[in-house]
């Protein structure tokens, strides 16, 4: 059976989960597309429901292995109208799945070494775009603080290729009070700040949590002054500044090559 009506129970749920509000409440967000589906199964997540479009000219490019694999889920098949009232895509593939998200504790692991702490990230795709860089480096975890974009977030979630099946996510609820608990365990804080002339080539980072801050203020100043460092990417050109993704992805990957030496 193809579900054709906008006011059907299934669609009103699926439409519903475009909102936070509404995902925190059903404990449970929406992935888009062939690869991230494949990612989901890969990673054993939780999938509650699969979601078809019947005549979608793109839903004919869905393989028949990945087909025999979403079988094993209960799914739906929709018309191409009520599909395109459910994506968030600008040229979506005709899936998209329901993930129920992880049962997790929102414990810090304190006997890593290296951790990434964000301070109001605001902008979804920077979001995302760290989720996968910290995949990279096979970090297993990141410290969020509760005003920083919702990781699942269509966006975010489409940004981080995947990553969002394998790095645990920790909202703090009080990011001053969750530094001062890192701080209790030894673990040095390193802020990123233009008002310093500490360059990230000059530290070691060794049991280190290095804070990034909002995109347009940096990290706020209580955290500042609970910093055991601050340092800046040094950019001997123009441009004074860089985007948050970015300049998160240099410092983690200088911390990298620090740590191999």
């Amino acid at each position: 059976m193809v579900i054709t009506s906008k006011d059907n129970d299934t669609v009103k749920y699926l439409k519903k989960l475009k909102d936070k509000k509404y995902r925190d409440q059903e404990n449970a967000y929406i992935i888009e597309g062939i690869k991230l589906i494949k990612e989901a199964i890969q990673e054993n997540a939780k999938i509650k429901l699969v979601v078809i479009c019947d005549d979608c000219a793109q839903e004919s490019s869905i393989d028949n292995d990945i087909m025999y694999e979403i079988a094993k889920y209960e799914c739906i098949y929709v018309t191409e109208k009520i599909f395109t009232s459910l994506t968030t895509v600008v040229n979506p593939q005709g899936i998209l799945a329901v993930i129920e998200k992880k049962d997790e504790k929102g414990e810090i692991d304190y006997n890593e070494d290296l951790f990434l702490i964000l301070d109001n990230i605001q902008d979804p795709g920077n979001l995302g775009t760290i989720l996968r860089t910290v995949d990279s480096l096979n970090l297993k975890q990141i410290i969020v603080s509760k005003e920083s974009a919702d990781v699942y977030n269509p966006k975010v979630v489409r940004s981080t290729m995947g990553a969002i099946f394998r790095v645990k996510v920790i909202e703090s609820d009080d990011l001053v009070k969750t530094i001062k608990e890192l701080k209790k365990h030894k673990i040095k804080i390193v802020s990123t700040s233009l008002q310093t002339n500490k360059n990230m080539y000059n530290i070691s980072y060794q049991k280190t949590a290095i804070v990034i801050g909002n995109e347009a203020n940096g990290v706020s100043k209580e955290i500042l002054e609970l910093s055991d460092e601050k340092i800046k990417i040094p950019m001997p050109g123009k441009t004074e500044s860089l985007n948050a993704s970015v300049a998160t992805s240099v410092i983690l990957y200088e911390a990298m090559r620090d740590k191999l030496k």
